[in-house]
């Protein structure tokens, strides 16, 4: 179980000022041996570029508490909140010197302009992503009355067009949708902690595709049973917009009945032309629900790695990344799509085989430490600075809901998961895997992020529109 408050460094004193030299993220240089070197000088060593890590702690609002007796029954956030040292936990005015912004992470994402060689956070102004299609829903629990204010503010100082924005309560009036039923009759109870994450889901899925819907689904509680209706509702709302994407930011400890009839809510629309993402977790190596969904688009989280003019130099593994093994979505013999894996969720099988669904897809940063700017007039007082994968699912349906591929499932009975068909595919083809993504090799959550596929990061980060 986490606790609220933790020291950024383990092992230093906190709020201590932490220079990392950095690995290069390529080949390791090869060491002459004693013959070489004494037959040919050697030149000068270049100083390797360091990494910034700017001093601070982690706040982790209670919404994000995991709970073991929650599993199955309740859903927890996935929001880490870097706090500055010396600075309060949210300012009126936000740090653009150092946290990322919309245009820091479309550059360094290459899906907006790379406006500068190092895509400074300070350098950005409005060089932000651009395009979107349809709706990108952004399913939560209870309500933030402040939302729509919220996501014109961030929007109005970034420069971004204003965001075609409708919130949606997923109460009784949808009636009972494939044996769900919501617990409230109007506008679900107010929380501070999930508003905070409805903030964060809505403002970075219009960051990354301002010409997209934003639908903000409020669910009426963090029930298992509430989030799943929600799902529903939101699968029609975005089939009425002609398609799009679903993103949760939210999970969950794994549990037998996820196999089956919980499964069938994340690809019941998909023939609508709807992909679904889900954040994989923010407590290290460890599937989380709903994350280990083989119908679901997993999100993992990496370090953006800065050197002290804020230059971009890379991206690692993220520590707290979710990310590992199914315990239940396992491959069936024969094959049966109401118990689990098989022939249509087949994008993991040449790096897996017949065995279980890994964690996560594909990731994006999530690691407080660099953290992008939000905004939050309901719970707190203005701009914080946010991580956690709770940032890398929005941002990522953004992205691929940017890049106007249109997919989902197929009608009938395959189902089949189209968007991780289509990552998976370029994992083992080497020019269009190292075009489209970017290979971490480096940090790890439990497990070392390496070479291709790993348990921490997916098959890596993304590297522009082409193949999302």
């Amino acid at each position: 179980m986490r606790v609220l408050v933790r020291c950024l460094f383990a092992g230093v004193v906190c709020c201590a000022l932490n220079l990392v030299a950095q690995s290069p993220d390529s080949d390791a240089v090869k060491v002459p041996t004693d013959m070489q070197a004494q037959a040919a000088p050697q030149p000068a060593t270049q100083p390797q570029p360091q990494i910034y890590r700017r001093p601070g702690k982690i706040v982790v609002p209670a919404s994000s508490i995991v709970r073991p007796e929650d599993a199955g029954l309740r859903m927890h956030t996935n929001v880490e909140i870097f706090v500055p040292a010396g600075r309060p936990l949210s300012s009126i005015i936000p740090d653009d010197t150092f946290s990322e912004t919309p245009a820091s992470l479309g550059c360094v994402y290459k899906v907006g302009p790379i406006y500068n060689n190092g895509c400074t956070p300070s350098g950005g102004g409005t060089n932000h992503p651009t395009g979107g299609w349809g709706a990108i829903a952004l399913v939560d629990a209870f309500d933030n009355p402040q939302a729509s204010h919220d996501l014109s503010t961030f929007s109005s100082h970034y420069g971004l067009p204003a965001a075609q924005f409708r919130k949606i309560y997923a109460n009784t009036s949808y009636g009972n949708l494939h044996g769900f039923t919501a617990s409230c009759s109007g506008t679900p109870p107010g929380d501070t902690g999930w508003g905070l994450e409805e903030d964060l889901d809505i403002e970075y899925a219009h960051a990354m595709s301002p010409s997209a819907k934003i639908l903000l689904v409020e669910a009426c509680s963090n029930s298992g049973d509430d989030l799943y209706f929600a799902e529903l509702v939101a699968g029609i709302e975005v089939s009425s917009r002609g398609g799009g994407d679903i993103s949760n930011s939210w999970g969950g400890g794994e549990f037998s009945g996820e196999v089956g009839s919980v499964d069938d809510v994340f690809y019941r629309y998909y023939g609508n032309k709807i992909v679904y993402f889900a954040s994989a977790g923010d407590d290290g190596w460890g599937a989380q629900y709903p994350s280990s969904s083989p119908w679901v688009v997993s999100a993992g989280g990496t370090t953006i790695n800065r050197d002290s003019g804020m230059n971009f130099l890379s991206e690692s593994c993220w520590s707290g990344s979710g990310g590992g093994v199914s315990s239940y979505e396992l491959w069936q013999n024969p094959p049966d799509i109401n118990n689990g894996m098989g022939p249509w969720a087949s994008f993991q099988f040449p790096m897996a085989g017949l065995t279980a669904r890994q964690t996560p897809d594909f990731s994006f940063d999530a690691d407080p430490n660099s953290g992008a700017n939000v905004y939050d007039s309901y719970g707190y007082s203005g701009w914080l600075v946010v991580g956690g994968t709770s940032l890398a699912s929005p941002a990522l349906a953004g992205i691929v809901n940017a890049s106007k591929n249109l997919l989902g499932a197929g009608n009938g009975p395959n189902f089949t998961s189209a968007e991780n068909n289509m990552i998976y595919s370029q994992l083992y083809s080497h020019i269009a895997y190292l075009t489209n993504f970017y290979d971490v090799t480096t940090g790890n959550n439990g497990v070392a992020a390496g070479p291709g596929y790993d348990q921490c990061t997916g098959v890596g980060s993304v590297r522009g529109h082409l193949g999302k």
